[in-house]
């Protein structure tokens, strides 16, 4: 009966003792797990805000060098234009142009001296201010290479200014030969340059036997431009 007792008593000591470890091994988890769970979630709200953090000054940076980037260009923009405006002040339409044959008004006086030669008088347009760059005109009678005359070299002023009631003379002998013979024209072309495609048609005073025709520069001096057989 003792020995019953006994056997029983040791069992309900044991379980007991069970019982009481499974509340101490409880009891030592629970604050752990709780801890580590709050220290886990603490760390991984911190390391979220230190991105969010991180990346709004990424952003902050960025804006800045868009900024920086944005305000240099409208500042170089802002010079170019600048500059632009300076060189195309300089421009002047009109001003220092070379004469064409159509900014110029031309008269042609038939002269006894010499042998006979045609003085013909250079004046521009009303409202036109130009230059005789090339100093000898081209002239011609007719369309033949027989009919162009040659240049004698005589007066000259490079260049001369037509303005207003400014004129220049040039002087243009039609036949520079002693020889009888020639082909008769009854006008002369004239152009201020080789290229220029308006050249002027002159009336001739009365049909002109033409042979080695001969042209001066042009001047201001009429008595300059005499044409001498050279």
């Amino acid at each position: 009966m003792c020995s019953r007792r006994a056997v029983r008593s040791t069992r309900l000591v044991l379980a007991a003792a069970a019982v009481t470890a499974l509340a101490a091994t409880a009891t030592a988890c629970g604050p752990e797990d709780t801890t580590d769970a709050g220290a886990s979630s603490a760390s991984t709200a911190g390391s979220g805000e230190s991105g969010g953090n991180s990346g709004s000054e990424g952003s902050a940076k960025d804006n800045s060098s868009n900024g920086s980037g944005s305000n240099s260009g409208n500042g170089s923009g802002k010079t170019d234009s600048g500059t632009g405006g300076s060189g195309g002040g300089d421009n002047k339409d009109g001003y220092g142009q070379s004469c064409g044959t159509n900014d110029v008004s031309f008269t042609l006086t038939s002269k006894s001296q010499a042998g006979g030669y045609y003085l013909v008088t250079a004046k521009a347009k009303s409202g036109i201010t130009c230059y005789l760059d090339v100093n000898t005109p081209s002239v011609s009678f007719g369309s033949g290479a027989e009919g162009v005359a040659s240049p004698v070299g005589q007066g000259g002023e490079d260049p001369i200014k037509l303005s207003g009631s400014a004129v220049a003379y040039t002087g243009i002998n039609p036949k520079s030969t002693d020889t009888d013979g020639g082909a008769e024209f009854e006008s002369v072309i004239i152009a201020l340059t080789e290229d220029d495609s308006s050249p002027a048609e002159l009336k001739l005073p009365e049909a002109a036997t033409v042979d080695k025709p001969i042209v001066t520069n042009w001047s201001t001096n009429s008595a300059e431009t005499v044409p001498v057989i050279p």
